[in-house]
């Protein structure tokens, strides 16, 4: 049986050949096992005439990434949804085949067709009431912004107070839901990309994950939560929920200077203080919210005329009520050595699931490609740059056979997003500060006892 909402969706304005419906949908998604299973069975050739067995696994491996990267790219809303959350994968693949899967992805979310103003105004009848416009002294059909699952619109409250809706795609978290069903069915494909990975479980919490970013109940919760928790803060300000539905969220608007604004034409001064604060706040949220906003890319930030750093979308977040691992802190605390124990280190990854067992590892490979990670925060004052990403981007793929024996624990999932795209962002501002101090004062675990 086809609802209303999902009908809406099927019929909704289209980019290009973006596919809405069901059936091509699943089409799609059923084709990867069959051409993983191709190439699987030519590997097979090929080392039977004679072709090293580790290049014919990385052939397969570089090919299986791009259709499954491919596909989810031409799939949009959802599965593109699901794509983003899938870019742990990302880390382990050579430049050439992750470039063009990022370009999909932006292009396609930059383009994503607004819904008409009926289809709004349907969506705000059934979840706000049908005298919806009482709530509004002005509502603009505009949208302000437009993402992969939903939209936002300007308008004000009945009471005076600028506002942003944000709409939910009718029919968006059916798509979504339903791709993530029929891809977390498909583990040894993934497997292919990572061995080392175990891939049902991260599939199952990614799913769980994505799903909770559909219920805008859930999002108003999280950011009533660091609403409260910054009230009166010098430096962050988070603007409060006014009114959550399932598919609706209306909270106060928040003005200032986007932080793409910043990396573009920002000073130093302004680009300096908007990193550290952004770091200030990812590190912060946890100890002081039990959460951590897990979405941190340029367009979730404004610096306010202020200095205070405003946050917006909080749909992902990570729940640690103990604050982040103090797994994170001993491990910075050891690499910050002069003489790394690389063994110590090992044995904290073994601990925590990030080496499964059966799986061995160089250590002298594994402290070259941990080491630069803990430069930032080895030292008093660091400035993040593009070229220093390059750097690291270079190493990692250098580093591939140690990154592709990595597991993630589905438990880190969120922090993993985190930490990786809250880099970008740093390197992006160009930015420079003194980031040892909030690890010092936000991590726990740097200061415990180094182990024996």
């Amino acid at each position: 049986m086809v609802t209303a909402d999902a009908a809406l969706y099927e019929t909704m304005s289209v980019v290009n050949d973006v596919p809405r419906n069901a059936v091509t949908r699943a089409a799609k998604i059923a084709g990867l096992p069959i051409g993983f299973a191709g190439r699987t069975a030519l590997g097979v050739g090929k080392r039977i005439g004679g072709r090293p067995a580790e290049i014919v696994a990385q052939e397969i491996q570089r090919r299986t990434a791009d259709q499954i990267f491919r596909v989810l790219g031409e799939l949009k809303g959802g599965a593109m949804k699901l794509g983003q959350a899938l870019s742990i994968f990302e880390a382990a693949l050579p430049p050439e085949l992750a470039g063009p899967y990022r370009a999909t992805l932006t292009r396609l979310q930059e383009s994503a067709p607004p819904l008409p103003a009926r289809t709004v105004h349907h969506v705000l009848a059934r979840e706000l009431g049908e005298q919806w416009r009482d709530n509004f002294a002005e509502f603009s059909d505009t949208p302000a912004a437009a993402a992969s699952i939903g939209q936002v619109h300007k308008a004000v409250w009945h009471d005076g107070r600028d506002v942003a809706v944000k709409i939910q795609y009718p029919g968006a978290g059916r798509a979504l839901i339903g791709d993530f069903t029929q891809l977390s069915r498909l583990g040894r494909l993934f497997g292919a990309l990572m061995p080392g990975l175990d891939v049902k479980p991260l599939l199952d919490e990614l799913r769980d994950r994505v799903a909770e970013e559909l219920n805008y109940e859930l999002e108003a919760a999280a950011q009533h939560a660091f609403a409260e928790a910054y009230r009166d803060d010098p430096d962050i300000y988070v603007p409060d929920v006014v009114a959550g539905t399932p598919q609706v969220l209306v909270t106060e608007w928040l003005g200032g200077t986007p932080l793409s604004a910043i990396i573009s034409d920002g000073a130093k001064a302004e680009r300096d203080r908007a990193g550290i604060l952004l770091v200030r706040f990812l590190f912060s949220g946890p100890a002081r919210t039990g959460l951590l906003h897990a979405d941190p890319h340029p367009g979730n930030f404004r610096l306010l005329d202020d200095g205070r750093l405003g946050v917006i979308d909080f749909g992902a977040v990570d729940r640690l009520p103990g604050g982040l691992p103090p797994f994170f802190g001993r491990l910075l605390r050891i690499m910050h050595e002069e003489d790394p124990d690389i063994g110590a280190v090992e044995r904290e990854l073994r601990d925590h699931g990030f080496l499964r067992p059966g799986i061995e590892v160089d250590l002298d490979a594994l402290r070259a490609f941990l080491a630069p990670l803990a430069e930032p925060s080895k030292v008093d004052c660091f400035k993040f740059s593009r070229e220093w990403l390059r750097g690291e981007a270079a190493r990692v793929t250098d580093a591939s056979n140690i990154s592709r024996k990595f597991n993630l624990p589905p438990s880190y999932v969120l922090i993993h997003r985190v930490s990786t795209a809250g880099i970008g962002v740093l390197c992006q501002l160009e930015c420079e500060g003194e980031f040892r101090a909030e690890v010092l004062t936000w991590v726990p675990g740097y200061l415990d006892p180094l182990p024996a």
